[in-house]
């Protein structure tokens, strides 16, 4: 198979994950190694994903297929993933990391396996005591960047304020932020407001200088735009993630339900507005923004959408290329190390 320069990124490519496997996921990973110039590791059994890639025009395309025999099901436990199923994809696609082999996993599958794989496997940053995953919204000016959305449903108070430094870092390393704006997501703008995980993640964040810390934020900021960074624990966010995804796709059938029951002359108005409908639905999909970034561990880590389609791998597989490229984990690792102080002092006291 072709190879780019040694100098590219290679990522690997969790194949049998996500609700429609290998046909989905292949054309997405050859469409973004087509448009890039690195590798993509096509992690999966070796015979389907073969006869998946004949379907394509591989010429150009810098791709390899590493065989792994096990397929990780959504219903299965991650601690029975890690035991049982040693040459599932995801866990070969890690240990690809952890060999040197690859900088980059890509996954639409089972997103606690790659929570587990990815920390048991590939190892957590120095300074992280968990991972976090992020998505970006969109907003009214700028996609916003929260985090966590479901990597830890339970958390402290430090790891509220780790992740606001690898956001801080993820956001002006890949979004290209010089000074984000980040704020804590509570019940009321006011210091003082929220529970107890709140309050006193608030007064950590207030101690951090190199923070361009707002104070709270409310539910109605994610979609403003007029905050960078939102922080809350990973119950919380995934709730808003799965909130913000089914309000998308309900407005969205909404207005076509809407415009088929209109006059004549409202149709001809749609007709007319035609371009502005295609930018909203741009939009609202999801399948634009790729996947979650899983920040913390030794290794960039992406995990899509169950339902993904090959656009949203594509842009997930390109964004994890991006991550390696920019250097992502080395200036999160600098981030962290600059307030490691701080986060020792917030384990250590309950303020």
């Amino acid at each position: 198979m072709p190879s780019a320069s040694s100098a590219s990124p290679v990522i690997a490519v969790d194949v049998m994950g996500g609700d429609f496997g290998p046909p989905v996921v292949v054309p997405g990973a050859l469409e973004a190694a087509r448009k890039g110039n690195f590798t993509v590791l096509l992690v999966g059994d070796r015979e389907i994903v073969g006869k998946e890639i004949k379907k394509h025009n591989c010429k150009g395309v810098f791709h390899e297929v590493v065989h792994a025999s096990q397929t990780v099901l959504m219903g299965e436990k991650p601690s029975e993933i890690l035991r049982r199923k040693k040459d599932a994809s995801i866990q070969v696609a890690c240990r690809l990391i952890k060999e040197g082999t690859a900088q980059g996993v890509v996954s639409p599958g089972h997103s606690g396996a790659s929570v587990a794989c990815g920390m048991f496997i590939m190892g957590r940053m120095p300074g992280i005591d968990r991972p976090a995953l992020v998505s970006v919204l969109p907003s009214e000016k700028q996609p916003t960047v929260v985090l966590d959305v479901g990597a830890n449903v339970d958390c402290k108070a430090y790891h509220l304020f780790q992740f606001g430094l690898m956001a801080d870092a993820f956001t002006r390393a890949v979004l290209e932020r010089p000074n984000p704006t980040m704020g804590l997501l509570s019940i009321g703008e006011e210091e003082g407001k929220g529970n107890s995980l709140v309050k006193e993640a608030y007064e950590v964040f207030k101690l951090a200088g190199n923070l361009n810390f707002v104070g709270n934020v409310e539910g109605k900021d994610i979609f403003s735009g007029d905050v960078d960074i939102i922080v809350c624990d990973g119950f919380v966010g995934n709730v808003v993630l799965k909130l913000a995804e089914g309000l998308s796709g309900s407005l969205s059938r909404i207005l076509k339900r809407e415009l088929l029951n209109s006059t004549v002359a409202a149709k001809i108005g749609s007709l007319l507005s035609k371009g502005a409908f295609s930018r909203f639905a741009r939009f609202v999909d999801y399948a634009e923004y790729g996947g979650a970034p899983l920040l913390g561990l030794q290794g960039i880590v992406i995990v899509c959408h169950g339902r993904s389609n090959s656009k949203a791998v594509s842009n997930a597989v390109r964004m994890a290329a991006a991550f390696v490229e920019k250097k992502t984990n080395e200036r999160l690792s600098a981030n962290i190390s600059a307030n490691e102080e701080l986060s020792r002092f917030s384990k250590a006291v309950k303020l």
